[in-house]
């Protein structure tokens, strides 16, 4: 195999790139669109029409679809709508094949807005908000809103939330 040619060179991405537009839901938010009898589902649904009607893209990140298919096939959370895990998996590649939704790759500076979320509070970080400090990073790093149903995201202090009422 040849060696490319001298003057081909790979871009660099300035820090300042933005991936996308747009929403990166909470899992809280694709369960409740996914799960017509989730107690906020037509909250979630009037969230999702209105994405819609405004064009705004919808993105899972590894850890929502994750926690979506896991959700979703979890008889504690679904009990007797629970699926199995190619059904929950399925349900995520429908959102997938809808127009308006895709997977995000990780956002270029994630690590530091994570550090930045952990070392932000003078007191710290309790267990249970690790993951929402996560996916509040993922959400800047990408320059997205974060929309969840879940009140405690307003302590990361994002330039970009909507907590669903």
């Amino acid at each position: 195999m040849s060696e490319p040619a001298k003057s081909f060179k790979v871009a660099e991405v300035p820090a300042s790139w933005r991936l996308a537009s747009g929403d990166l839901p909470d899992v809280n938010v694709w369960l409740a669109l996914s799960y017509a009898a989730h107690q906020f589902h037509a909250r979630a649904t009037a969230y999702w029409q209105e994405a819609c009607t405004s064009n705004t893209p919808l993105w899972f990140c590894r850890s929502t679809m994750l926690a979506l298919v896991r959700l979703l096939a979890q008889p504690k959370v679904m009990g007797a709508d629970v699926l199995s895990l190619p059904s929950a998996m399925a349900v995520y590649q429908q959102w997938l094949s809808t127009p308006a939704v895709a997977l995000l790759p990780e956002p270029l500076g994630l690590e530091a807005h994570v550090q930045g979320l952990l070392g932000a509070d003078t007191a710290p970080l309790p267990n249970r908000l690790w993951t929402d400090a996560w996916l509040a990073a993922t959400a800047e790093a990408a320059g997205l809103r974060m929309v969840t149903f879940d009140p405690d995201f307003e302590r990361f202090n994002l330039s970009r939330l909507q907590v669903l009422a």
